[in-house]
């Protein structure tokens, strides 16, 4: 979906990591955290363009990971995506911002979270499934300017079979890749992704766990 900086977009307050106990990395407390900041009155839609120069809002980003026999899907940013921050780094993420117009009628969420999860794995990848999968840890990255204004929601996704695609043309050089492979080459990846693959072992384990 094109970058509409007029748009509202899911955030919470960054004072909220401060009360909740902030972490620097890929934490796995998902109970303590997740309820937190797609609920109200803790999170809040904030205008795109107010939120992404503002350090004082983090907006909350899903990030879905894809996994299939030892593989993960992978793919390089392109240089039409919305972030310029991120261009040409690799990535094991699909996500994107949660937008007012996911809230629907009959959102399981009262934020419409999960239907914006739904909304941009559809936009971004083809793939045969529901992506209901559970959050199973989360990012937060103070570490540089793009970090200090997201925070990510991490869902792993197993894949029935290798048959995953590309939907947008930001996306480049789309593959399922060895996951022993990505981490090889874990620097060529954004940081979010980097965090991610060093910490894959336990991020699976927690998905076979819920």
């Amino acid at each position: 979906m094109p970058k509409n900086l007029t748009s509202p977009i899911l955030c919470f307050p960054s004072e909220l990591l401060d009360r909740l106990g902030r972490f620097q990395g890929i934490s796995t407390d998902v109970d303590s955290f997740f309820p937190r900041i797609v609920t109200p009155p803790d999170c809040r839609y904030v205008i795109r363009a107010e939120a992404e120069n503002d350090p004082s809002f983090k907006q909350v980003i899903p990030y879905v990971l894809f996994v299939y026999n030892g593989s993960i899907f992978s793919y390089r940013r392109g240089k039409r995506g919305s972030e310029k921050r991120l261009h040409d780094l690799y990535s094991v993420g699909i996500g994107g911002h949660i937008e007012t117009v996911d809230r629907m009628l009959f959102s399981q969420d009262t934020m419409g979270y999960y239907d914006a999860l739904r909304r941009e794995v559809a936009e971004e990848v083809n793939v045969a499934c529901d992506c209901q999968a559970e959050c199973v840890a989360l990012i937060n990255d103070d570490s540089n300017d793009v970090g200090r204004v997201h925070f990510g929601v991490v869902h792993v996704v197993r894949l029935d079979d290798d048959q995953i695609t590309k939907n947008e043309s930001k996306i480049a050089e789309p593959q399922l890749i060895p996951i022993e492979k990505a981490i090889r080459n874990v620097e060529s990846y954004e940081t979010w992704s980097q965090l991610c693959l060093r910490s894959i072992d336990l991020i699976i384990k927690k998905t076979v766990a819920s």
